[in-house]
């Protein structure tokens, strides 16, 4: 099957996690897929080739479908893989001393691996993939993320830091539209800060 075939949203093998039945060499020729296809898709965007993809991670074209059977299955398991990170980071930094420098250095992080998970996003909803679809098919990587970033604010509220009138909901969504615009001003790493700035300060107390 190449990129042209017929798109389907992933089943379990659109998952970020592998079967536990996958053995040890199977398992790591996914992740290296994994790790390429999230570089591929970074640098070159959503249309780059799965052929690409196998190059950079150094495997066949067959075993790259052999884990992930569509193009849209390897894009929704990018990313998830990046929804998990972002959890897992917040949950390291959630008992941080500084709560404050914890939440900033979480949302600089939820912006820079966002932009491109929009992308990703996008590029699954022209394909005539159905996004809800997939968020609603991981619902405990949702979960996590949302969990995660409750007690990242919770911790930083008690501190003083973040005005108390904000729930995680409110915070995922402020971050996903920084995300946005981040790919609107472009690479400038000034621009990119100032706007960083702009809206963790609309997130401090008054």
């Amino acid at each position: 099957m190449r990129d042209g075939a017929q798109k389907s949203v992933a089943g379990p093998a659109g998952s970020a996690a592998p079967p536990r039945s996958l053995r040890a060499d199977a398992r790591r020729n996914r992740e290296r897929v994994l790790a390429a296809a999230d570089a591929v898709f970074a640098e070159l965007g959503p249309a780059a080739s799965t052929e690409e993809v196998a190059r950079r991670s150094g495997v066949s074209i067959g075993t790259v479908f052999r884990h992930f059977p569509t193009k849209d299955a390897l894009i929704e398991a990018v990313v998830v893989g990046r929804l998990t990170t972002l959890a897992l980071e917040a949950e390291q930094l959630r008992d941080a001393t500084d709560a404050e420098s914890a939440f900033v250095a979480f949302a600089r992080r939820w912006i820079d691996l966002s932009a491109s998970k929009h992308r990703f996003a996008v590029a699954l909803a022209h394909s005539g993939a159905d996004v809800a679809t997939i968020r609603s098919a991981n619902p405990e990587v949702g979960r996590r993320v949302h969990d995660a970033v409750a007690a990242l604010l919770t911790h930083a509220q008690r501190a003083g830091s973040i005005r108390q009138d904000l729930t995680a909901a409110d915070v995922i969504a402020i971050l996903a539209g920084a995300s946005h615009a981040q790919e609107h001003i472009g690479p400038d790493p000034r621009q990119r800060a100032h706007l960083l700035s702009v809206t963790i300060d609309g997130l401090r107390p008054r």
